[in-house]
């Protein structure tokens, strides 16, 4: 987790340079911006250090859901501030039927799509986000409470590959208040989201209970901390998995791989599941987070019928895993026609 700098050193060549360091071999940067303090303190920032030197482009670009009628307004402000910071802006409309559930997971999703669509069309290699340490507080907690693994406990990650593009959040160890004081202090105009106090929305309740759990010594820094230890964990198993399969001798034919079915029962359970979850990333299946129970479901039945010498078909996220009494685990696509029994 990146320390914020001190007060004095938020907005000097050497603390921006800190700041976007990762950025410097870029193509280009699109920079997210809502119009929300902490996204208009991650464009003012950006502009100062695009003009310290020779930097690759920063186009800016918001997302207007669809969802509120003040959003257009919004993105028009973010627009005419960008352009009087000389910084080249687009909107990115989200159109189409609106699910009835889950519109903020849905939201989450289109903005990430739409983001990477125009990095990609506009040739820029890295997406910047603002979120804070309180945005990774609450999601460590939205996560724990939807029961998630380690994976998810991990938290946001400081920088990752979305869609072929590298997202990178350099706030991510800044305490929001931060960035609103330098907002202040520094006179950049912004506007306030009212769906950020709507409590239909789980992380605004979320974020409601945060100052209670802070008295209680679970503040956001403790939980970014938690989720730095987490991510080390995450990656150490991952890794240990990868070399477990890799052990295992896997076989791609078409679209589908096999691989020895002993490695499932001979290693730690967490290690089995881990290298069932990569087998099929490696067969182009890739398994939803959510998906965890039935993915420990799965690895369980694989072991007891590894142990009992038996074969067994069963199916995960449009995956179908047979054993086979020769005692191998092959994973392809689900045929069609089975897909819902």
């Amino acid at each position: 987790m990146a320390s914020p700098p001190p007060p004095d050193d938020a907005l000097s060549v050497e603390g921006l340079e800190r700041l976007f360091a990762s950025l410097n071999h870029a193509s280009g940067i699109i920079a997210a911006v809502s119009g929300g303090p902490d996204s208009m303190a991650l464009m003012q920032l950006l502009a100062r250090w695009h003009a310290t030197g020779s930097r690759p482009p920063v186009l800016v670009a918001t997302i207007d859901h669809g969802l509120r009628a003040e959003a257009a307004e919004e993105a028009a402000f973010v627009a005419r501030e960008a352009d009087a910071l000389g910084l080249p802006h687009r909107v990115l409309a989200w159109t189409g039927d609106k699910p009835r559930t889950g519109i903020q997971e849905a939201a989450r999703a289109a903005r990430y799509r739409l983001l990477a669509d125009h990095a990609q069309a506009a040739g820029t290699s890295h997406l910047v986000t603002a979120h804070t340490l309180d945005d990774q507080a609450e999601t460590i907690m939205m996560r724990l409470a939807r029961g998630s693994g380690l994976s998810g406990l991990a938290g946001m990650r400081g920088e990752m590959e979305r869609h072929g593009i590298v997202h990178v959040r350099p706030f991510l160890g800044w305490p929001k208040a931060r960035l609103l004081d330098l907002c202040r202090s520094q006179g950049w105009r912004f506007v306030e989201d009212p769906s950020n106090t709507n409590t239909l929305y789980a992380r605004v309740r979320w974020r409601g209970l945060m100052p209670l759990l802070a008295t209680e010594g679970l503040d956001a820094e403790r939980l970014a901390r938690f989720a730095e230890r987490a991510a080390r964990a995450d990656e150490a198993l991952d890794r240990k998995a990868r070399e477990a399969l890799d052990r295992a001798e896997p076989s791609n034919a078409g679209d589908s791989l096999s691989f020895q079915a002993g490695i499932l029962a001979s290693e730690p359970f967490e290690i089995a599941l881990r290298v069932l979850a990569q087998a099929l990333g490696r067969a182009g299946l890739a398994l939803e987070n959510s998906r965890l129970n039935r993915l420990e479901a799965c690895t369980e039945r694989l072991r007891e019928a590894i142990g009992a010498g038996e074969a067994l078909r069963l199916t995960i996220a449009g995956a179908l895993v047979r054993l086979d009494r020769s005692g191998r685990v092959s994973i392809g696509a689900e045929p069609p026609r089975q897909r819902g029994r």
